[in-house]
């Protein structure tokens, strides 16, 4: 036995036996300790927990037809509870759990429907708020309108010259929203001479609300400025002729009050106001004057005005 190695002891299984038996109670002790040891460490990490995502709702839409169907009037999140251990839920994004509503077969109008959660592995959905929607399914319509420029106004001394590309937008959307789009507008954007910037897109009703809900492509244009010199421009008032004897002014608004003539400079300085030209009559209207101005000079603003005329006894 003594010119064998050690190691061949291991090949005996007698051996193994004797040094596996060799203080077994203390062993197996150890083994327990140890093992609560870890349970207790680990159980923070091992415990179920709760934990909220705000959630993107999609919509699932696959219904056919010959005409495409748009859905509004959605809530754009959704609050989604996950259970899951603590491990799992901490390191979880919100765009790897998915939440959508389908609106397959749903007849064009209202509707209210269940959402549709997909949990990750390992995590169990607990609530979803709100678990039903309220929604509008529509026929799709697109429409193109001409971009309209708003912007900052220029100094009295100049008279610039704006350029959009592109000049037209397409507006799509759900049928009843693109329908009351009345007008397409740049945001406003003040741009110095010989310079272009770029600015949104606004969709405006009849009244100038902003219409959300619809797609504007593109979404944003291209506004250029170009002035070739400074003009002889000057501000006015803007006056009212007197009524005739037999009608009277019970009210009246100019709006804007004054305007910008643009004309030789020699025959601006003689020019402190301009009055309207106006057919007074009796009762309450509005309507753009015209004005009788001096040979050479150009109104370069549009002027309202509003009256409230009445038949004198």
């Amino acid at each position: 036995m003594s010119g064998r190695p050690l190691w061949t002891r291991w090949l005996s299984p007698l051996y193994v036996w004797r040094r596996t038996v060799h203080n077994l109670p203390q062993k197996l002790a150890a083994l327990v300790v140890a093992a609560l040891v870890w349970l207790v460490a680990t159980s923070d990490r091992r415990a179920n927990i709760e934990q909220g995502f705000d959630v993107r709702l999609e919509v699932r839409d696959t219904s056919t037809g010959t005409s495409k169907r748009a859905v509004s009037n959605l809530p754009a999140t959704v609050r989604v509870t996950l259970q899951g251990q603590r491990s799992r839920l901490q390191g979880l994004a919100a765009d790897k759990i998915e939440a959508s509503v389908d609106t397959t077969g749903a007849k064009e109008g209202s509707f209210n429907l269940p959402v549709e959660v997909r949990a990750p592995d390992g995590t169990q959905t607990l609530r979803v708020l709100p678990a039903r929607v309220q929604g509008f399914v529509d026929s799709q319509l697109s429409r193109i309108l001409p971009v309209t420029l708003s912007v900052g106004l220029p100094p009295a001394d100049t008279l610039p010259r704006y350029g959009v590309v592109p000049g037209a937008v397409t507006v799509s959307g759900p049928s009843r929203l693109v329908n009351t789009v009345e007008q397409v507008v740049t945001a406003p954007l003040v741009l110095a001479p010989n310079t272009q910037g770029q600015t949104r897109l606004v969709a405006l009703t009849a009244q100038g609300q902003a219409v959300t809900g619809v797609i504007l492509r593109p979404s944003s244009v291209t506004l250029s400025r170009s002035d070739t010199r400074a003009l002889p421009v000057r501000t006015v008032l803007v006056l009212l002729p007197a009524p005739p004897a037999k009608l009277s002014v019970v009210a009246s608004r100019v709006e804007p009050p004054s305007v910008r003539l643009v004309g030789p400079a020699d025959i601006l300085r003689g020019v402190a106001s301009v009055t309207a030209l106006m057919p007074y009559r009796a009762g309450s209207y509005k309507f753009t004057p015209t004005f009788k101005l001096p040979p050479g000079i150009q109104v370069l603003d549009s002027v309202s005005v509003t009256l409230n005329v009445v038949q004198k006894p």
